[in-house]
């Protein structure tokens, strides 16, 4: 992970922290939609025998 990537997370759940439960559930539900939308498996190697 970079520091970019590092600052943004660190920066995401402090300001996820200050909200309350209700809207806490509605960005993890936002997150796991987008984790969703944006999905695409790893190639696997095919293997050869």
């Amino acid at each position: 992970m970079t520091a970019q990537a590092v600052d943004i997370t660190s920066e995401l759940i402090a300001k996820l922290q200050t909200l309350a439960p209700e809207q806490q559930q509605q960005v993890l539900d936002f997150v796991e939609f987008l984790a969703q939308k944006y999905y695409q498996p790893e190639q696997m190697p095919e293997k050869r025998y």
